[in-house]
């Protein structure tokens, strides 16, 4: 039996104590198994394939110089990777939605923006709507806004995001209807 096909055979969990010895090769085979996943994962948070693509080497990088911290028999290997891919998909996310969007040429030496139908008052009207509710998502408790993130601009169903964050649904449902029960109060309290 080649080195491999028994590297192949070898749990994730087997995988990673060899990686936390420092064997790259280990880790390398733990990065091929899962990097498709992760990517799908920070896509669904992102909703941009270079921001999932960085998301996912950071997290990954994030993997390697944090392996002695993986607690084997607390977890899979799998649902600790996703929730360090996921966290940092969540900050990507974040940080480019404070940013303002990036101009793009369609071509014909135009650059089309957000919005050019609208009001240039609309549009102020809008950005302003955008920041509150983002600076009131950043308040709420981690878990709330992982959530709240993940429904909206992931846009996944209350089963997904179970299953993602190995949580029941009903927690799921709870999360989400505390999060949006105090971002309804901030917002109004904010337009009084």
């Amino acid at each position: 039996m080649s080195p491999a096909l028994r590297a192949e055979e070898q749990t994730d969990e087997a995988l990673m104590i060899r990686a936390q010895a420092d064997d790259t090769d280990a880790f390398a085979q733990l990065y091929d198994r899962h990097a498709e996943r992760a990517f799908r994962v920070a896509r669904a948070i992102c909703r941009d394939s270079g921001r999932a693509e960085d998301a996912v080497q950071e997290g990954f990088l994030s993997i390697w110089r944090n392996r002695a911290s993986y607690q084997l028999g607390v977890g899979s290997f799998q649902a600790w990777s996703m929730r360090i891919i996921r966290n940092r998909a969540i900050d990507s996310f974040r940080a480019a939605a404070v940013r303002p969007p990036a101009q793009i040429d369609n071509g014909n030496g135009d650059r089309p923006q957000a919005g050019d139908t609208d009001s240039p008052q609309d549009r102020v009207v809008t950005h302003s709507e955008r920041k509150t509710l983002l600076a009131s998502v950043r308040e709420l408790p981690k878990a709330q806004a992982e959530v709240i993130v993940l429904a909206f601009y992931g846009d996944l169903s209350h089963s997904e995001i179970a299953a993602q964050l190995d949580l029941p649904t009903g927690t799921v449902k709870g999360r989400m209807r505390l999060g949006l029960e105090k971002l309804r109060t901030e917002m109004n309290h904010g337009a009084a």
